[in-house]
């Protein structure tokens, strides 16, 4: 199922400049390599051996210098160029770069764009279709703008851990950094339409994405109810949802399964697959609002039920009957068998570890897979890309001397 080569993608031709680093960023940017897009991160020159995007340090598994997993699960696909931008031959440099690309991203503190020369305003002279992404904290144009910001403080004043973990727990931010990977995807959606505009029209433009605003976004229809009703939705038992029942988590002998009756219709089946007919007939769980009223007893009810056979056997009943799944931990998530038919697990060969596994990119082109292509060593690609756009090679090792590359 990973056939896809790299000419048959979408973005096959389309070259973008990455400043960027660790994750939400590069996140984003990979979506977009995996679609064929050419990436190009420009890094920081190594000092005493190491430098580079802050992921290449980030451990606990490390392959070789300057090399992690946690860097080669971002960056799958790319190339690496190293360039000083407070350098002014690297903004030589980046200029010349930026002639021949589709559009320049960063995700850099809101405050560095503008005092690195990576803004509309400083590369449409250069080229006046080129498209300037910006990821940032809290954006370019606030007193925020100067912050460091991280996703688990995004979770925390979103809103996000108040809705997480039990109603009687502290609040709990998500086991994942879900707003640097919301954060990166809508970016790369937001480049890729302003990609698109710009092919038709000729005018480039900024874009702006903040962690912020994605996180708060998120909050999608408790917001709604809560901004034209009061209605504050808190964390509720069991992961449940916040206003049907039964649609939670439930205990089965060995483990537990989540159940979701969204529609009456699996209401009705699951009474009738765990043999409670007579549910269908209390008027406590006539209607949604009745269950949800009566949730604690409804609860109390399935659950004396549910507890009586494993997981497995209860998933072999419901499934294709009813909206359930089993609640796996990390390791049975990951080791699921059914991962592995859908082609889930990409493969590749790094110079430090062959057969390397990843997570297979999500999205299926033609009904295949993109197959996974390793991340670069740090400045991997810099004198290939500094040829291709004429400088000589007593020219590059002037640059690299001067501490510009």
């Amino acid at each position: 199922m990973t056939d896809t080569t790299t000419d048959d993608l979408p973005l096959a031709g389309v070259r973008i400049l990455a400043a960027e680093q660790y994750g939400a960023g590069p996140f984003g940017t990979m979506y977009m390599a995996d679609m064929g897009a050419e990436i190009i991160k420009i890094e920081t020159p190594p000092v005493d051996g190491t430098g580079g995007d802050s992921a290449r340090q980030s451990g606990p598994h490390f392959l070789g210098d300057n090399d992690s997993h946690f860097f080669q699960t971002f960056n799958l696909g790319k190339r690496s160029l190293t360039l000083n931008l407070r350098h002014p031959s690297g903004q030589a440099v980046l200029h010349r770069l930026v002639e021949g690309a589709d559009a320049v991203i960063n995700n850099l503190r809101g405050d560095l764009p503008g005092k690195l020369g990576l803004t509309y305003e400083h590369l449409s002279p250069v080229k006046p279709s080129i498209v300037c992404a910006h990821l940032s904290g809290y954006g370019r144009m606030d007193d925020r703008a100067g912050r460091p910001a991280y996703d688990y403080l995004m979770q925390a004043e979103a809103g996000f851990m108040s809705m997480t973990g039990e109603p009687d727990g502290l609040p709990t931010r998500m086991g994942l950094s879900i707003v640097d990977f919301m954060t990166g995807l809508t970016t790369a959606f937001a480049l890729t339409a302003a990609l698109f505009g710009a092919a038709r029209s000729g005018k480039g433009r900024d874009v702006d994405v903040t962690l912020y605003d994605v996180a708060i976004h998120q909050m999608s229809y408790p917001a709604t109810w809560y901004l034209n009703e009061g209605t504050v939705t808190n964390a509720r038992p069991r992961s449940g949802h916040p206003s049907v029942v039964p649609c939670e988590m439930f205990p089965t002998s060995d483990g537990h399964i989540f159940i979701m009756c969204v529609l009456d219709k699996f209401w009705r089946r699951l009474c009738e697959l765990l043999g409670c007919a007579e549910l269908l007939d209390d008027p406590r769980f006539a209607s949604f609002a009745d269950r949800r009223a009566n949730r604690d007893a409804l609860a109390e009810r399935l659950d004396a039920v549910l507890i009586t056979k494993p997981t497995a056997e209860w998933m072999a009943i419901l499934m294709g009957q009813v909206p359930v799944a089993p609640v796996y931990d990390f390791a049975g998530a990951l080791d699921n068998p059914y991962l592995r038919e859908r082609g889930g697990i990409g493969t590749f060969d790094h110079p430090m570890k062959p057969g390397f596994k990843v997570l297979a990119n999500p999205i299926l082109l033609d009904g295949k897979r993109v197959a996974a292509r390793p991340g670069p060593a740090l400045g991997a690609d810099t004198d290939a890309l500094l040829a291709e756009v004429g400088y000589s090679a007593s020219e590059i090792a002037a640059l690299r001397q001067d501490g510009a590359v």
